[in-house]
């Protein structure tokens, strides 16, 4: 028997459309990784890019537990000597509301061009409306 691989043109894309309103920030993220990767289809392959969209809404609204909101830190480099950027979670959240989930589903998917394709496929949003009603997203439970 052979196995077979999906086409290109053979690809069928579903939107999803969540709530992360009092959702676990990692746990959120770990299973709209999963729907940007593909993984909840039959045919999934690691090495094509057959995942579904994902509409994230409330994504301002994530529930963040223990300690992380003092402690944690994201880190930029510019690429210059002394251009070590350090920022507290709380601080991000204030000044990019979306950012943090963004970076946690970031980190669950593959650095290459298949991941760069995957995370463009994910819409954040702070609030309860959105513009993509014209895809006609399909309920997702995070």
């Amino acid at each position: 028997m052979k196995t077979t691989y999906p086409k290109k043109g053979e690809i069928i894309r579903t939107v999803y459309l969540a709530d992360a309103r009092d959702k676990v920030l990692g746990r959120a993220a770990t299973r709209i990784a999963s729907i940007l990767k593909g993984k909840h289809k039959v045919d999934y392959s690691p090495h094509l890019d057959c995942g579904d969209g994902v509409i994230v809404l409330n994504a301002d609204k994530v529930r963040i537990t223990g300690k992380k909101l003092e402690q944690k830190e994201y880190k930029r480099f510019s690429g210059y000597p002394g251009g070590l950027k350090l920022e507290k979670l709380e601080s991000l959240l204030k000044r990019k509301p979306t950012e943090p989930l963004r970076h946690a589903v970031w980190g669950m998917l593959p650095k290459n061009k298949l991941g760069r394709l995957m995370i463009k496929r994910l819409k954040l949003y702070t609030g309860d409306k959105h513009p993509h009603i014209a895809q006609k997203p399909k309920q997702l439970e995070v």
